[in-house]
This record gives structure tokens, sequence and C-alpha cells, in this order.
């Protein structure tokens, strides 16, 4: 029966995928510090899943117990999958990144928190499915086809929503050549809602019942299928989109680190430079006060301060001056230049004149012995 092999192949597919969404989506959270990039994978997975558990249940009836498929409590329960579905696209389409302006729907979306929007989403939902279910049910005359027709407008836009937001997004990843996988996705939605609609007996005579049915299997699982795969082009593509735009913010960063790195040894090696200028700035006059501050004595007067040095604890200045066959006066003369070059006064003049002699290695110019 083509029913229940939709139902089986739809719910296999559609949990096992949900599952490895969400086990990436994990993985994602783990990886990243904010979620709201990846928010929108956990939403496509969640849209998925309720795909698979609505084929499950519908299996477990149609299979397990015999149910008709035609059983209006299992066409109720269809359109609560598909409106939940359609929840869960619609808030995970603000995720998809893409340049430019978004989309109305996709904006007011965004205008409300996750939880708000799901409570005003459900409790119209819930309002108007009940209304319909209630004239529905106790009225023989609504058709399957009519129950219908209360998700058929919100598939219709959000199948729109969606093939606007994927071309955008592929368009900004420079695969315009998915525009043709993501119309197809729209037309298959067209289709299968356009098959849950046509009542059997308005159809053609030139197609029968078996043909129809098919048609309508083929085209639920194709565009379930068409809509797994581009998700999964469309996550893989974002994952290295992401992977790229962060390899190259880490490229801008480490050039900017080399930059600033670059900057810094540039006003070190100038500064280094100012250093060693001033240093040699600081030598030069280092040298130029030492030359300046050298005591210009003559060969003579060297000759008296080494002598000085050498016996002037032992000798009067007299002394001395007879053991170097000059006069008293004229030793005494050559000792108050002396003086007077060093800068020396006072009655310990003697004393600081012997002290310099001593500290400055002037008694090599010493002409008398010390003993």
């Amino acid at each position: 029966m083509p029913i229940i092999l939709e139902y089986a192949i739809t719910a296999i597919v559609c949990l096992i995928t949900a599952v490895v969404i969400q086990r990436i989506y994990k993985k994602e959270e783990q990886r990243t510090d904010s979620t709201d990039d990846i928010k929108g994978i956990s939403w496509f997975g969640l849209a998925i899943f309720i795909w698979g558990l609505g084929s499950l249940i519908n299996l477990i009836a149609v299979w397990g117990i015999q149910a008709s498929p035609s059983n209006k409590f299992l066409i109720y329960w269809g359109v609560v999958v598909s409106l939940l579905n359609s929840m869960f696209i619609l808030l995970s389409l603000p995720s998809i990144e893409y340049r430019g302006e978004k989309g109305l729907l996709i904006r007011l979306v965004e205008r409300f928190s996750e939880r708000e929007f799901i409570r005003m989403y459900l409790g119209i939902m819930l309002m108007l499915s009940f209304v319909f279910f209630s004239s529905s049910y106790t009225n023989p005359a609504i058709s399957n086809s009519l129950i219908w027709l209360i998700d058929i407008p919100i598939s219709i836009i959000v199948a729109f929503a969606l093939f606007n937001a994927l071309n955008k997004a592929f368009r900004n990843r420079n695969m315009r050549f998915m525009y043709l996988p993501s119309f197809s996705l729209f037309a298959l939605i067209l289709v299968a809602v356009t098959h849950r609609i046509v009542p059997i007996d308005t159809l053609p005579t030139s197609i029968d019942i078996d043909s129809w049915n098919i048609l309508g299997m083929v085209t639920s699982i194709s565009f379930k299928f068409l809509f797994i795969l581009l998700f999964s082009i469309l996550l893989y593509s974002w994952k290295f989109l992401s992977e790229k735009e962060e390899q190259q913010s880490q490229l801008e960063e480490l050039i900017f680190e080399r930059e600033e790195l670059q900057i810094n040894t540039e006003e070190l090696v100038l500064q280094n430079k100012n250093y060693r200028r001033d240093i040699a700035m600081l030598e030069q006059e280092l040298k130029s006060l030492q030359e300046a501050s050298k005591i210009a004595l003559s060969d003579r007067q060297k000759e008296v301060l080494g002598n000085l040095g050498a016996l002037g604890n032992k000798k009067s200045y007299t002394e001395i001056a007879e053991a170097m066959h000059i006069s008293a006066d004229g030793f005494q003369t050559h000792v108050h230049q002396i003086k007077k070059a060093l800068h020396i006064s006072g009655n310990a003049g003697k004393n600081l004149l012997i002290q310099y002699a001593l500290e400055n290695d002037m008694l090599q110019y010493a002409t008398l012995d010390s003993d």
C-alpha cells in the first residue's frame, strides 16, 4: 500500500536526520560562545522531527491497528503536524545568514522573542483549529480535503519565505546554482498542497485513484527529502563559511598584532637611538668635564709636589728646598702656585698637598729619595 510505504520511509529518514541534526547543534553549542547564530539548527531539526513523529504515529495507526488513512482523527493529526512544522521553520528562518534586507515574515518573527512567538502562534492556531475541527467533525458534508484548508495558506506562505531565504543565503555563499533545487522544493510543496485539497471525486477520468495516490506519495517524500538535502547543504556551507570567516578574522588579528609589534619595534629602535645619542652626549660632556678638571702643572711644580708627597711628612718646606737646591722662597712660590691651581687654602694646605700627591700618583715625579 503506497500510503504505508510513505509513512515508513518518512518516519525512518526524518527521525534519523533529526537526531543527527540535534547532535550537530549540541557540538556547535559547546564550540561557540553565543547560541543565537546556531539556534536555527535546532529549529530545523525539530521541524524534521515533527515530520518523522507524525509519520510514525500514522504508520502505527494505519499498519498497526488497521485504521483508515482517511480517518478524520488522522487528518486532524496531519494538520497539527503540518502547523507545528510551519512554526518550527518560521523560527529557524531568522538564523539563516545572508546580506540585504530580510523578508517581511522574518522581520515579523524577529519582533518577538521565541517564547512570545510560540505562544502567539499556538494560541491563534488552536482557536482556529478548534472551530474548524468542531464544525468539520459534526458535519459529514465537510470532506477531508476541506479540513486541510486551515493549513494550506500557512504552508504556502512559509514555503515562499523559505524559498526566498534559501536563495538569498545561497547567493551570499556564491552558490547560485542552488536556485533550481530551491525552486524545485517550492514547486513540490505547492504540488503536495494541491494534492491535499483536491477531492478525489473531482479527478478527471484520465487519472485513476492509484496513480493519484502514488503522485501524492512521491511528491510528499520528494519535498521532504529535498528539504533535508537543501538544509544539509546550507548547514555545511554555513559551517565552511563560518570557519573561513573565523580564519580570516584570526589572520586579520595576526596581521594587526604584527603591525603593532612592528610599530613597537620601530619605537624601541628609535628610543634606543635616542638613548645611545644621549649616552654619547653624556660621555662627551663627561670627557669635557674631565678634561676641564685636569690640573695643568709645570714639570717643576710636579717635581715639587712629588717631593712634597714623598718627604712632606718628614721634612719642612725649607729642608725639601735645600735638598732640591732651590731657595726656600722659590719653593714657597711653587707651593703657592700649586695650591692656587688645586684650589687649596688654609692651615691644612700641606697635608692636603701630600694627600693629593699620594692619591694622584705624583710620587713618580719626585727627585728626592724618601730614605
